[in-house]
């Protein structure tokens, strides 16, 4: 067994097929079946159960998959450690919720900056995002806070307030029990935030329906189809057009702190320590406002 069968194994497992994994590593699909059926030799157990349409994990191959992302990103690590140089470069891996209003003007002075960083950004719910800075996915990622984790450490970016959005003027909470929730995906802080304060009210939405994007979100809104809960600077150029109308939520549900968090015990490569130093430099404005 070595690293590159661990690769072949978690590549498999992610996709559930040798052919998806094959192509994603450039492989021919025979080297990897028989480099799966190798490792399986050699830990004397099945690790997939077999079907017509892919392979899914068995209890073996659970329990190797979390030795094998373990192992793959400590390595990984270990190679950044080495290969970093005191001049930020190579790929840098962000998430970010789609909310985070300084990002633009973040990304474009830190890319002015450090042209060399190859910079990629990953989207996604703040549960979904830590668990990829946790697993070694990300470099870090804006998310909301603040954060309790013993791996995690977080830099504080700005605050800003909730606002439940509707098209129409008007808004009161039995809205909720006869018009849909527009909300993101479950692990979206803002979300958890709504949830938490119609629990305390004793409200029951009528419906939740789940969205992927932000502006699929602003735009059934907009359309009239039901509410949603945003930061309000995300939405303040739309009620000042009056397409859709903005109205406050209650203490404690109203205030939310965005942070950049990063796994502490990861090595800070000059890339990450850079991009933190433009967070800090660009964001104190925000924080003074």
């Amino acid at each position: 067994m070595d690293l590159n069968d661990l690769r072949i194994f978690q590549m498999v497992a992610l996709h559930g097929s040798v052919s998806k994994a094959a192509l994603e590593l450039n492989y021919v699909q025979s080297n990897v079946t028989a480099r799966i059926k190798l490792l399986e030799r050699e830990l004397h157990t099945p690790l997939f159960y077999r079907h017509k349409r892919g392979m899914i994990l068995n209890t073996e191959g659970k329990r190797l998959l979390e030795y094998a992302n373990d192992i793959l990103a400590k390595f990984d690590e270990l190679k950044k450690v080495f290969q970093d140089s005191s001049t930020p470069s190579g790929l840098l891996e962000i998430g970010i919720v789609e909310t985070v209003i300084a990002l633009p003007n973040l990304l474009s002075s830190y890319l002015q900056t450090y042209p060399n960083v190859d910079l990629s950004l990953k989207a996604g719910v703040t549960e979904q995002l830590l668990q990829e800075v946790i697993d070694f996915k990300l470099d870090g990622a804006f998310v909301t806070g603040p954060i309790q984790h013993p791996m995690i450490e977080q830099y504080e970016v700005f605050q800003e307030e909730l606002v439940i959005v509707s098209k129409g003027e008007c808004f009161s909470l039995d809205d909720i029990t006869v018009k849909p929730l527009l909300l993101y995906n479950k692990g979206c802080s803002y979300r958890e935030r709504l949830e938490s304060w119609l629990r305390e009210e004793g409200i029951v939405p009528k419906k939740i329906m789940e969205f992927g994007t932000f502006d699929t979100i602003i735009g059934s809104v907009a359309a009239g189809i039901g509410l949603t809960i945003v930061p309000e600077s995300t939405v303040g150029y739309m009620a000042m057009q009056g397409t859709i109308h903005c109205h406050r939520v209650p203490d404690p549900y109203r205030e939310v702190t965005t942070v950049f968090i990063r796994r502490k015990d990861s090595h800070m490569t000059s890339s990450v320590e850079a991009f933190i130093e433009e967070i800090k430099k660009v964001t104190s404005p925000l924080m003074m406002a």
